[in-house]
């Protein structure tokens, strides 16, 4: 199951085409990610507490289809494991007849906040803390 979260798209995050401002893809994509961390059950304050924060290492856009004013989209977001410290953030933002308008892809990782390094094991770490960690594996 692919997580996702519903948003519309405002007037004022338009550009002067009339259409949705680049940037805001981005913001979309990151508030589908955080809202997929809550839902699993992991706030910025229980991250934090237990010492670790995700990073964005590595972000990818490809536009696809213009978004305008009023228009109401799904933002989706999977965690894809491999081995290693870092991991794939899988993102589309899909308008509401199905079609791609952005594919977001990033490679992620949680950093030690102390050590200030990228810890070993992000998926297990994760699972540990989640409330529901069935999310964080998309």
């Amino acid at each position: 199951m692919t997580f996702s979260v519903d948003v519309t798209v405002r007037g004022y995050e338009l550009d002067t085409q009339g259409h949705l401002n680049q940037a805001v893809y981005l913001q979309y994509a990151e508030h589908a990610r955080w809202e997929l961390l809550r839902a699993a059950g992991l706030s910025q304050e229980k991250l934090l507490a237990s010492g670790v924060g995700p990073v964005a290492l590595e972000t990818t856009v490809k536009f696809l289809r213009e978004l305008h004013g009023g228009d109401r989209v799904r933002v989706t977001c999977q965690f894809v494991y491999g081995e290693g410290k870092t991991f794939e953030v899988a993102q589309k933002i899909l308008k509401e007849d199905g079609t791609v308008a952005a594919q977001v892809t990033g490679v992620a990782g949680l950093l030690d906040l102390t050590a200030r390094k990228l810890i070993a094991d992000p998926a297990g770490h994760l699972a540990s803390l989640a409330e529901n960690p069935d999310l964080l594996s998309g």
